[in-house]
């Protein structure tokens, strides 16, 4: 089997019912006590959901909606309603006494460059007047090849972004076609080169697996992302959602079922190639140059810090507490211009939920977790003799994933939890 994709960072199909969150948006008195007890300041992130697509891909399951789709709210009025929660996240974060300023903005969707660059460089302008932003902060956005130009891209530095993620998934144009990506290849190499050229750091997102993609059409996209130098490459496993077009075409018998014997060969090459090349695994679906390029935001998803996430269906948290937003965005509009929260559930983590979570996300990185933090240390021996976690690393007092434990990840946490 591939390693799984995290679900933490990307908003679900259908949201969670949880515990109603009060109109105001009011942190439990457990987040006041956290905050009040915590020996140093929480790192704290933003999040936000850009719910627009030009179309809909067959594998997609996030919560993004094409022009046709939409009702109740345009790309023109859409940062208004983002205003609108950033103001009513710094009044429920200043009655919780939580005043960290941001360290990592990510714009995610979606496809984010569907707005116009202005208009994202303004909501980043609103974050950081609302908020504050450390110096050498992360700001990224994601990008559909076929959406941003020089211009667009130099607008973006202009505005504060540092950092832009572009969705490539497959340098193979049968393997895009299946995908429904609309992105010509061959534009990619332009884009990434305007991107260098402006300042920005780059990063591409590849997908394998894909029902009909052989190893070699695999090999042939992993080669193109190389040639082009980003500082960062992501590489998911192609995972078929329940809903989805292609789930459909699969059950119809158009497509072949993913056969997961071969993502996990597509895998390890893609291992093998990255590392070769000067790529270091830091995530279990994430390389980065030389291991000095990691994305920030992430890495402060898997560190269980806190976020607050922006936009419909965006999910946040802080200090042990998790709240969703409503998922259409017609609804999340409206409940702002009530002046009313957008969230739509919550859910208080008690301390057997954090740390099966911090088992679950602190396995899937190179650093690992500490022997110490595990409620049963002693199945840690059974995993090093199935080969799934570093025998020398454990010696030293912390669990890091084999290149077989990297493939059985889920098998692992299950194990420690």
């Amino acid at each position: 089997m591939p390693p799984s994709t995290p679900t933490v960072a990307l908003p679900p199909s259908a949201l969670p019912e949880g515990e109603p969150v009060p109109a105001n948006g009011a942190l439990p008195e457990s987040v006041h006590l956290a905050l009040a007890n915590a020996a140093a300041p929480r790192q704290f992130g933003a999040y936000v959901h850009i719910p627009f697509c030009s179309v809909r891909c067959g594998y997609c399951d996030f919560n993004t909606y094409t022009a046709t789709e939409l009702r109740g709210v345009t790309h023109d009025s859409y940062p208004d309603a983002l205003g609108q929660e950033i103001a009513l996240a710094r009044r429920v974060l200043d009655d919780a006494h939580h005043r960290a300023p941001l360290s990592t903005v990510f714009f995610g969707g979606g496809t984010p460059t569907l707005l116009p660059a202005s208009a994202l460089t303004g909501v980043h302008a609103r974050l950081r007047q609302t908020f504050g932003i450390i110096d050498g902060a992360e700001i990224t956005v994601e990008a559909n090849p076929d959406t941003v130009d020089r211009a667009s891209l130099q607008t973006l530095v202009d505005g504060g972004v540092t950092r832009v993620s572009f969705g490539m998934q497959s340098a193979v144009p049968h393997v895009l076609a299946t995908l429904d990506r609309t992105h010509d290849p061959r534009r990619v190499p332009e884009v990434v080169a305007a991107a260098k050229a402006v300042g920005l750091e780059v990063s591409v997102d590849l997908i394998y697996g894909t029902p009909g993609e052989s190893l070699d059409d695999w090999r042939t996209s992993l080669e193109a992302a190389l040639a082009l130098e980003p500082t960062h490459i992501s590489a998911y496993a192609l995972i078929i959602e329940p809903g989805t077009a292609i789930a459909r075409r699969i059950r119809r018998g158009e497509l072949a079922a993913v056969d997961d014997d071969l993502q996990a060969d597509m895998y390890e090459l893609a291992d093998g190639m990255l590392s070769a090349a000067g790529y270091q695994w830091y995530e279990l679906s994430n390389w980065s140059l030389g291991g000095a390029h990691p994305s920030r935001h992430n890495l402060a998803y898997w560190h269980d810090t806190d976020w607050w996430g922006f936009g419909p269906g965006a999910h946040s948290h802080i200090a042990g507490v998790r709240f969703w937003n409503v998922k259409h965005p017609a609804a999340y509009a409206e409940r702002l211009r009530a002046g009313s929260s957008p969230a739509h559930g919550r859910e208080v983590l008690d301390a057997e939920q954090q740390l099966a979570e911090r088992v679950l996300l602190r396995t899937r990185l190179r650093e690992g977790l500490a022997t110490s933090e595990l409620e049963h240390p002693e199945r840690v021996a059974e995993l090093i003799a199935d080969g799934l976690v570093d025998a020398r690393a454990a010696l030293q007092g912390r669990v890091v994933l084999s290149l077989r434990g990297r493939l059985l990840a889920d098998v692992v946490a299950r194990t420690l939890s």
